[in-house]
């Protein structure tokens, strides 16, 4: 069997940064290159630059007008003015002409009275070099124009240039490669269809568009097998080929197959194995000695899965990588966001909380989204990322935390946050959104319909959406609304009737027809989660069948969304789940109908100036809409937009 890591002590990332600074020899690891200039914007200076020639180079018309000498303008008053004569009196110049020889004052042409084709008047005097710029005004030859260890800016390149510096000698790039590993991890240039056990292979390309933005030389290789003779051939060949840094993206955990920490200490000192940090463990730093023949280059170990990857790329790679070329590390502008929902977290670790935030009223709001390390779409889904700290169990629901911002500050004005049940329409008005002339960004948290309402009375969400069935009444949302939101006027507008049943395999190969069915010891249910209106669908069908939730096999094992519902059914992990049609169908299942229900948006009145919102109803109500909604199957529209009133159940007036 094979030996298996052990995390013997897990460090601050601040900390892991401090260690491969210490461990590394940055000037005796980069050299020093010379680069056209026209070329060097972001690279670092080895040296201290000094001008070649002044800018002007010559005394130069500031000014569109006449040049002339001053002292010949000293009597000019507005009822005497003085009459000067082309050629020896004044000269015609304009912005950036040479100042003719004699001249040593330029008057502006709107101050110019012409008085014939030879004669001008200036009815007030100039004085010596006004509207001139003199030779060396900007730039004087031989003065120190850049000093040593400055990152080149775009008008630094303008500078350079204008002084007659056409090359510079910069700090190299840092060179590194990416090797990804697995033998389950597919190369995404074969573009293939992975089966089950397999992944297709995207780190690297995360990791090289980081580089780019960092303005560091990467490449990366074809996943390499799981093997540590394997692994060791591809960290050495990525040295002898002049690496600074070598990442190994994978390896760097604690199963069997994990090799990388074999792979450094064989050819290295290991300096750190495990950060404090979820996402973000399993990072693994290390520094090259003589055994690799390259000693004093840094080897790395990213994690697998690649929001853990992210943290170890932007919490210790960044900022070592930019030590290492003289530049200053990114900051990204940070926030004061108000927490949406609870939020435990796990003490001795600091853990990263990405949030879909947007501004409410006089705040920014974020809501939590799904925490799994390997879920790379909650990062395509955040506008920020803020981190619990090791020392606290969580963050109530309304507290105040200090977030990085993944988007500029202003485009939170133009976001729309719900909180509520997931509906596949709401992905749907999300592209709608975006492709307005103006358009705004939908980020969405599924906490379930009673999840939403709790985020209104909070004052959380711009809107909620919400499909609860109340049995006593017959009616949709309002008998909830009555209950928990007492006090708070809402408006709540129809976004579609659903179709809502028990998702089974293609074929409907267990022959499931009902609720009854869910007793059966073949049977395996998939729940949504508490609060959901699905399951207070799910939980009103069972009472009316007499059936115990304790004997549905599975009613404990909770999803978050139609969709995981579905890919819970196509993947066999369970026989059927409480879902809409419109899953069943994007997956390619069968489904047997049990309820149709209202799907409503419920926004608070005080939002309902909002222009965002004002948006939202206005695309809501377009025809195509529409259409596009019933398209996807299990929806109707007749109610689609309309204002809801209490008693309507699902149509009746």
């Amino acid at each position: 069997m094979s030996e298996r890591n052990i995390y013997l002590k897990t460090v601050p990332p601040e900390e892991a940064v401090a260690l491969a600074k210490a461990n590394l020899n940055r000037d005796a690891l980069l050299g020093t290159e010379r680069v056209p200039t026209h070329e060097a914007a972001g690279r670092v200076t080895a040296g201290p630059i000094y001008a070649r020639y002044s800018s002007p180079t010559f005394h130069a018309a500031a000014m569109d007008g006449v040049a002339v000498v001053a002292e010949s303008t000293f009597a000019a008053r507005e009822d005497a003015p003085v009459a000067l004569e082309h050629g020896e009196g004044f000269l015609f110049v304009n912005t950036g002409n040479p100042l003719p020889d004699g001249k040593n004052a330029v008057v502006m042409i709107e101050d110019v009275v012409q008085k014939d084709k030879s004669t001008v008047l200036i009815d007030g005097p100039a004085f010596p070099w006004q509207h001139v710029r003199r030779i060396g005004e900007d730039i004087v030859a031989t003065e120190l124009l850049i000093p040593q260890n400055r990152e080149l800016t775009p008008s630094d390149i303008g500078a350079l240039i204008s002084a007659g510096i056409y090359e510079v000698e910069v700090r190299d790039r840092v060179r590194t490669i990416f090797l990804p590993t697995g033998d389950e991890v597919l190369n995404f240039l074969d573009r293939p269809e992975p089966r089950a056990g397999q992944v297709i292979e995207s780190n690297s390309q995360v990791f090289l568009a980081y580089a780019k933005g960092w303005g560091i030389d990467a490449q990366w290789s074809p996943p390499v097998p799981d093997d540590e003779d394997a692994l060791r051939e591809a960290v050495l060949d990525g040295l002898r080929k002049g690496c600074h840094m070598v990442v190994v993206g994978a390896g760097s955990s604690a199963g069997s197959k994990d090799f990388s920490k074999k792979v450094f200490k064989s050819i290295g000192t290991v300096l750190v194995h495990g950060i404090s940090v979820m996402p973000g463990k399993p990072s693994l730093l290390a520094v090259t000695d003589e055994r690799s023949g390259y000693p004093g280059r840094l080897l790395v170990g990213a994690p697998g899965y690649p929001v853990s990857a992210i943290v170890c790329h932007e919490k210790i790679l960044a900022p070592v990588v930019h030590w290492l070329m003289g530049k200053s590390a990114p900051e990204r502008a940070e926030a004061d966001i108000v927490l949406a929902r609870k939020t435990p977290s796990r003490p001795g670790m600091r853990e990263a909380i990405r949030l879909a935030a947007g501004r409410i009223g006089e705040q920014i709001v974020g809501a939590p989204l799904a925490r799994g390390a390997g879920m790379i779409s909650t990062m395509t889904k955040a506008q920020a990322v803020t981190y619990i700290p090791e020392d606290v169990e969580g963050v109530e629901q309304g507290e105040t935390v200090r977030a990085e911002l993944l988007v500029h500050k202003a485009d939170l004005d133009r976001v729309l946050v719900h909180v509520g049940s997931h509906d596949n329409t709401l992905d749907l008005l999300a592209n709608e959104l975006m492709g307005l002339s103006d358009p705004l960004r939908l980020v969405s948290s599924h906490a379930g319909s009673m999840g939403g309402l709790t985020a209104l009375k909070a004052g959380s969400a711009l809107f909620a959406g919400a499909h609860l069935f109340d049995p006593d009444t017959g009616d949709f949302n309002f008998p909830f609304i009555k209950r928990y939101l007492s006090g708070l006027p809402v408006t709540v507008v129809n976004l579609a009737i659903r179709h809502q049943g028990l998702i089974v395999a293609k074929g409907n190969p267990e022959s499931i027809r009902g609720v009854e069915d869910l007793t059966r010891r073949d049977v395996t249910f998939i729940n949504r989660q508490r609060g959901a209106g699905t399951r207070i669908l799910l939980d009103h069908h069972l009472k009316r069948a007499g059936i115990d939730p304790r004997d549905v096999a599975g009613y404990e094992n909770e999803e978050f969304t139609h969709m995981a519902v579905a890919v819970n059914v196509l993947t066999g992990a369970a026989s059927c789940g409480l879902g809409i049609y419109a899953a069943a169908k994007a997956l390619g299942l069968d489904f047997v109908p049990l309820a149709h229900e209202r799907y409503d948006l419920v926004i608070p009145e005080k939002h309902m100036d909002d222009p965002r919102i004002g948006t939202l109803l206005a695309v809501i109500a377009q025809k195509p809409v529409q259409t596009r909604i019933k398209a996807q199957g299990g929806y109707e529209t007749d109610l689609t937009g309309r204002v809801m009133e209490p008693g309507m159940g699902l149509g009746q007036d």
